[in-house]
């Protein structure tokens, strides 16, 4: 399998929820309001043989009038109407800003940023994003999944086409689910905000913003053993140095 990172760049965030652009070689984090979390954005494409995958969309934002993520998978030899499948992980406004674009500037009508593939959304999600509300979810920006006929809802764990296995996991938010990608003798995972940093795999880190952080850290730490004693390739959507592991 080929596995492309598509770093939308470096952010902090803070109690406010909002993402604010870092440079990392001249900001300081500590000029950042206390607390301030140096983060990544940065989804993935996944090529099988069988595939050319998202995993997760990222911020949403554009440069130029092009959507970043779009941008990031044209500099990687990508036609993004060549995009057959999107996982989502959940609909957190930093994982699912890309999923959709504003049409001829109206800001009411949205259609999908990948017109050719099927999005994999876990129904509950979508439920509970809307019983949330803002700030975590962008609830206009998902009122067009409700209608598309490009989006499969997906009730619990299961299998998609035999070799993308996906897990209910909560842990993040109530119904984040975690993928596991089976091609060519390679096992991918991707565990989207319950697994997004390396350095958390490694320690006993309880964090604070989880809907359950007792439960994300047991996970984390079972995965962790399992995947190194299996050669599991690992995905860290929010890992400012490590993309991959190993």
């Amino acid at each position: 399998m080929k596995i492309i990172p598509l770093s939308e760049g470096s952010f902090t965030i803070d109690k406010t929820k909002l993402f604010v652009p870092f440079d990392t070689e001249n900001d300081d984090l500590q000029q950042r309001p206390t607390g301030s979390l140096l983060v990544e954005v940065q989804p993935f494409a996944l090529v099988s043989t069988e595939d050319v995958l998202v995993l997760d969309t990222g911020l949403g934002f554009e440069i130029d009038g092009e959507l970043q993520i779009h941008r990031n998978l044209r500099a990687a030899g990508i036609d993004p109407g060549k995009v057959t499948k999107v996982l989502m992980s959940h609909l957190h406004k930093d994982h699912a800003g890309g999923m959709s674009r504003v049409v001829d500037g109206r800001i009411d009508s949205r259609e999908p940023s990948f017109p050719n593939a099927t999005y994999y959304i876990q129904r509950k999600e979508l439920e509970y994003a809307y019983e949330k509300g803002p700030s975590s979810y962008i609830i206009e920006e998902l009122e067009w999944l409700k209608y598309s006929p490009k989006v499969v809802f997906l009730d619990g764990d299961g299998v998609l086409d035999s070799y993308i296995k996906y897990e209910v996991t909560g842990a993040h938010c109530p119904y984040h689910q975690v993928f596991w990608i089976v091609d060519g003798g390679e096992k991918v995972f991707f565990g989207g905000d319950v697994a997004p940093q390396l350095q958390q795999m490694k320690s006993r880190f309880v964090a604070k913003y989880d809907y359950d952080g007792k439960k994300a850290m047991e996970l984390r730490q079972q995965w962790w053993e399992m995947g190194r004693r299996e050669g599991w390739k690992f995905l860290f959507y929010h890992d400012v140095k490590t993309p991959t592991w190993p």
